[in-house]
């Protein structure tokens, strides 16, 4: 694996400023949310770096390493360009970041739809893209003081107020997001 350095400098070339910025609110967020919830803050901070590592690549790429890599798409996927980056994050960050930690890639697999049973990593990079510092939406300071009082709580509040937003915009809900939140709740 490329040092934390590495990779930073890996990103910082490769990301657009404005997903570089975000990326490192994310990394404040979930080494916070790893040093509170008892795991490794090391894993927090590469996972977070890492999670949009695919972001910026155009569809043409995401469509074409999709392809190389026999991934099936859902039929949500297929239609939802937005859920790729996330799809293909775990191929990039291994060839480009060298990351082979399975609990570390499951986590960036995993950061836009959340899933079922999710590590506490997972739970940690999916709730920190959405609450980051950088991140400005009706709601979001709930969401914030939620996870920072009890990550489940946060996570599942967090589950289904992008449940209600998706609804809201009439969008497709990945099937993915609707079995992480049932999982908390059943």
């Amino acid at each position: 694996m490329l040092s934390i350095k590495e990779i930073n400098k890996y990103l910082k070339n490769n990301l657009k400023p404005s997903r570089y910025e975000h990326t490192l609110g994310v990394v404040e967020t979930a080494k916070a949310l790893a040093k509170l919830n008892g795991i490794s803050e090391e894993k927090a901070e590469i996972a977070a770096l890492a999670h949009d590592v695919a972001k910026n690549l155009s569809k043409y790429k995401m469509e074409e390493i999709i392809n190389e890599n026999n991934i099936l798409l859902s039929e949500v996927e297929k239609k939802n360009f937005n859920l790729w980056h996330s799809i293909i994050a775990p191929i990039e960050a291994k060839e480009k970041l060298k990351i082979e930690d399975n609990e570390i890639l499951d986590a960036i697999r995993w950061h836009t739809t959340g899933k079922e049973n999710m590590s506490i990593l997972t739970k940690i990079i999916y709730i920190s893209d959405m609450i980051e510092p950088n991140r400005n939406f009706p709601g979001v300071e709930k969401i914030r003081q939620l996870t920072f009082e009890n990550l489940d709580k946060g996570v599942i509040y967090g589950l289904s107020e992008s449940i209600k937003d998706l609804l809201n915009k009439n969008m497709l809900i990945d099937l993915n997001t609707i079995k992480a939140r049932n999982y908390f709740i059943l």
